[in-house]
């Protein structure tokens, strides 16, 4: 699924790295606790979480992942975005829960990783 698209079908703005709009991927991801991130995550899948701290951009860059979808209104600081920018990470932010936005993509196609 396009970035792209989910930026539309969940109303998201976007914080950092546009140019990752025109990226596609595979899975997405639901957490706040990055060690669940470190564990069970693969490349081409989507972040979503409500941490906003550097530790999140630091997460998607050991596993190589292009973009993190804030959830309930949550914007990182102008130092994580900026870190963002430098690593070409997409960040997004988009004022629902992380539930309604797990349902949203899932109602359109998109999976969640495999355990």
């Amino acid at each position: 699924m396009h970035l792209k698209y989910i930026r539309e079908i969940i109303k998201a703005d976007v914080l950092a790295y546009e140019p990752g709009l025109e990226l596609e991927i595979k899975t997405a991801f639901g957490s706040d606790l990055m060690s669940d991130v470190l564990a069970y995550v693969e490349e081409d899948t989507l972040l979503i979480t409500g941490l906003t701290n550097q530790q999140v951009i630091r997460t998607a860059e050991m596993l190589d992942l292009k973009a993190i979808l804030f959830v309930r209104g949550k914007k990182p600081c102008n130092e994580m975005i900026a870190l963002a920018e430098e690593k070409k990470i997409l960040l997004m932010t988009t004022r629902e829960s992380l539930f309604t936005v797990s349902g949203i993509l899932y109602g359109n196609g998109l999976r969640g990783i495999t355990l």
